[in-house]
C-alpha cells in the first residue's frame, strides 16, 4: 500500500481543507474525504482511493496538477466536467464532486481535483490477467459498452477514444465508460472533425487515412478492437505507426473491393490502400477458435473497412449473439441531446471561469462566499 502523510496545518483548516502526501504528490481536498491509497497515475497527476466520511462512501479523486500549464488539459478536463454534469447512465462513470478552490483563490487556483465513483479495475488489467473469461464475460461486457454508447450517441456525443483501460470494471463484472477528455458533440463542435484522436491501436480506417468527415462508426470500430481483444488476450491490430497501422486492418480484413474504398476522397490515402499488396485477410473463427460462432459474426459486421457499411450501435444490441441481455423498452435514448459550447481557442480566463461554473453546479452554496 502507497505510504500516505498527513500535513497539517490551521491555514488549511480555515479554508476547509487538509492536506495529505499521495505517492509523493500533494492533494489538498475537502476535510470531508480521507484518502486510502494511491491507485493511478499518468501526465495529468495522481488518482488515489478515498472515503467521503458523510456518506462513508468510497471514491476515486483525481487531481490535475498545473492545470493550465497545458491549454490542452485544460480544455479536455472542462469538456470532462461539462460532459459527466449532464449524462446519468449505469454504464457511463459518475462524477460525483467537483471539489471548490478557497474563495481567495478563485482566480488564481492552479490544479483540479475530480471526484468519481470508485471502480475496482479497468478492463485492460483484466484482459491482462491470468483470470479466465468465459462467454458469458466476452458477452456481458460488450452489452454494457454498448449499452452505454447506445446512450452516448442518442446525446450526440462521440467518445473518440474506447480502449480497454478507459473502460472501469467492478467486481461484479459491471463496466462503467470513463475519460471523455475527447469527447465531442456530434455536428456541434465544429473543430471535432479536424482533431487526431483515439488511441491507434483502437483508431477507425477513415481516422489513419485522415479524413474529417466521420461520425458514430469510429466508436463501433473501437467497440469491434475491444472485443477482439477480449476474445484474444491481446491488441488485434498493434501498429507501431499509423501506415503499420493500416496495413495491419488490410492484412486481417484483406484486401477492400473498389467500393469500399469509395468513401476516401483523398486520391493521395487511397493511392496507399491500392498499393498494398493484394490479401485475402484471415478469417475470424480461425483468430479465435474458442469464441461463439454469433460472436465471430458480430465482430465481423463491426470490424468493417468502410465506415458506411459498418453496424450501428442499435444494429449490434440487437444482433443474435445479445439476445436474453438487451430490451430496448430499459435502455431508453437520452432526454436531450448535448451541446458543449466549448472553444479551443479559449484562454485561461475564459477556462477558469468556466470551470468555476461547473464547480458551482456542485457547491451552489459557495456562489455566496466572500471572495
Amino acid at each position: 500500500m502507497t505510504k500516505i502523510s498527513i500535513e497539517p496545518s490551521s491555514k488549511l483548516k480555515e479554508k476547509g481543507k487538509h492536506c495529505y502526501t499521495i505517492s509523493n504528490t500533494p492533494f489538498e481536498i475537502d476535510m470531508k474525504y480521507v484518502p486510502i491509497k494511491a491507485i493511478g497515475r499518468g501526465t495529468y497527476g495522481v488518482v488515489c482511493s478515498s472515503i467521503n466520511k458523510d456518506t462513508n462512501e468510497k471514491v476515486a479523486i483525481k487531481k490535475i496538477n498545473n492545470i493550465f500549464d497545458n491549454s490542452g488539459d485544460a480544455i479536455r478536463t472542462l469538456r470532462e466536467l461539462k460532459l459527466l454534469r449532464h449524462i446519468c447512465h449505469e454504464n457511463v462513470i459518475s462524477l460525483k464532486d467537483v471539489m471548490m478552490p478557497p474563495p481567495k483563490e478563485r482566480k488564481s487556483f492552479k490544479d483540479v481535483y475530480l471526484v468519481y465513483e470508485l471502480m475496482d479495475t479497468d478492463l485492460h488489467r483484466v484482459i491482462q490477467s491470468s483470470h479466465p473469461l468465459s462467454n458469458d464475460h466476452c458477452k456481458y461486457f460488450l452489452f454494457q459498452l454498448l449499452r452505454g454508447l447506445k446512450y452516448l450517441h442518442s446525446a450526440n456525443v462521440l467518445h473518440r477514444d474506447l480502449k480497454p483501460g478507459n473502460l472501469l470494471i467492478s467486481r461484479n463484472c459491471d463496466l462503467k465508460i470513463c475519460d471523455f477528455g475527447l469527447s465531442r458533440t456530434n455536428g456541434v463542435d465544429g473543430e471535432f472533425m479536424t482533431e487526431y484522436v483515439v488511441t491507434r491501436w483502437y483508431r477507425a480506417p477513415e481516422l489513419l487515412l485522415g479524413l474529417f468527415n466521420y461520425g458514430t462508426s469510429i466508436d463501433v470500430w473501437s467497440v469491434g478492437c475491444i472485443f477482439a481483444e477480449i476474445l484474444g488476450r491481446k491488441p488485434i491490430f498493434p501498429g507501431s505507426n499509423s501506415l503499420d497501422q493500416l496495413e495491419l486492418i488490410v492484412s486481417v480484413l484483406g484486401s477492400p473491393h473498389e467500393e469500399d474504398i469509395e468513401f476516401i476522397e483523398n486520391p493521395k490515402p487511397r493511392s496507399f490502400i491500392k498499393s498494398l499488396p493484394l490479401t485475402k485477410g484471415i478469417r475470424f473463427s480461425w483468430l479465435f477458435p474458442h469464441a461463439d460462432p454469433l460472436a465471430i459474426d458480430l465482430l465481423e459486421k463491426m470490424l468493417v473497412f468502410d465506415p458506411t457499411k459498418r453496424i450501428t450501435i442499435i444494429e449490434a444490441l440487437q444482433h443474435p449473439y445479445m439476445v436474453g441481455l438487451y430490451d430496448p423498452r430499459y435502455n431508453p435514448p437520452a432526454r436531450a441531446p448535448i451541446n458543449l459550447d466549448i472553444n479551443k481557442n479559449w484562454g485561461e480566463e475564459m477556462i477558469r471561469e468556466m470551470m468555476l461554473t461547473e464547480m458551482l453546479h456542485y457547491h451552489p452554496e459557495a456562489a455566496f462566499a466572500n471572495t
